[in-house]
């Protein structure tokens, strides 16, 4: 069955927004090409590569007849799949559709299933998901948050994890991991406090060293301010996800009393806290008067 998706799709893509939404990269392109040539390490090479190959001329409008030998279909399919490539709905729904029906070719037949697909597209920031039949687009459909550049007074390695970091957790999402990504976000808001630490404001300093702390010292030194409410906030988001009863994110699920996280609920928990990471940020640059030679210190945790 073909995905579902915008009729009008098939004719122009969507535009680019902040992901790749009308044209594949040539990465994807090259990881799609790798993925066929093992399958066609299980059985007959050309028929494979024809198999997968008329999904292709499909995409592109064009009749497939099979080539003289497994040579010729591996250079007509690569060409194929980088003209398909111009319209991104189109080429992932050719692989998508040729991959769930390889076992036409033998019941012992194992293609890339949804989650591979999903992981490739995520990880070259293509703005599209395989969600069972459906083709969706992640700018619309749930619309991220977009993270300001941290401010000039944090160091480029603490710039770096923070970029990894929101990465990693779109691409979690991307891939069903809803409770990981949740986890992964919250460790990274976890992480932003630190940039707070030791920072002199007009009313003391910042002298916790650990997201509670930090956030018990913000909150007192900024009484009666949005920063205080938009903690106070933060505070009960991360309560809420770190208990056993809550969100279960940090120290385990309650198994009678927690709280089965859903995608939808997933989501919802990754853009608050990327909201809150930042308005952190903004705050980071208002509050830290050090100077752009300030080094701070990340704490850093085995990926």
């Amino acid at each position: 069955m073909a995905l579902r998706f915008s009729g009008a799709w098939r004719f122009h893509p969507p535009p680019n927004g902040t992901l790749i939404n009308s044209a594949t990269p040539t990465e994807v392109t090259n990881e799609f090409f790798v993925l066929i040539g093992r399958t066609a390490t299980q059985g007959d090479r050309q028929a494979v590569l024809e198999h997968f190959k008329g999904y292709f001329c499909t995409a592109v409008g064009t009749t497939h007849v099979w080539s003289s030998n497994a040579g010729w279909a591996e250079t007509d399919l690569s060409n194929y799949m980088y003209e398909a490539a111009n319209n991104a709905p189109l080429f992932i729904e050719a692989m998508v559709d040729a991959c769930r029906t390889v076992q036409t070719l033998g019941d012992h037949f194992y293609a890339p299933d949804d989650a591979m697909l999903n992981q490739i597209l995520a990880n070259h920031r293509v703005g599209y998901e395989i969600r069972g039949d459906e083709l969706v687009m992640r700018e619309t459909a749930d619309a991220v948050v977009i993270v300001p550049d941290p401010p000039p007074t944090m160091t480029e390695n603490a710039a770096g994890i923070l970029r990894q970091s929101l990465g990693r957790a779109d691409q979690l999402l991307a891939e069903g991991r809803d409770r990981e990504a949740v986890q992964e976000i919250l460790w990274l808001l976890e992480t932003v406090s630190t940039a707070f630490r030791g920072i002199d404001t007009t009313t003391g300093t910042v002298e916790g060293n650990y997201f509670n702390r930090i956030v018990r010292d913000l909150r007192r030194l900024n009484r009666g301010t949005t920063l205080d409410r938009i903690l106070n906030w933060i505070e009960n988001l991360h309560g809420f996800l770190s208990s056993p009863t809550g969100g279960g994110v940090r120290h385990g699920v309650d198994l009678n009393e927690g709280v089965a996280l859903s995608p939808h609920e997933a989501r919802l928990f990754c853009n608050l806290i990327r909201s809150y990471i930042a308005f952190l940020l903004t705050e980071h640059a208002r509050l830290d008067t050090r100077g752009p030679d300030v080094t701070l210190e990340f704490h850093t945790r085995a990926r």
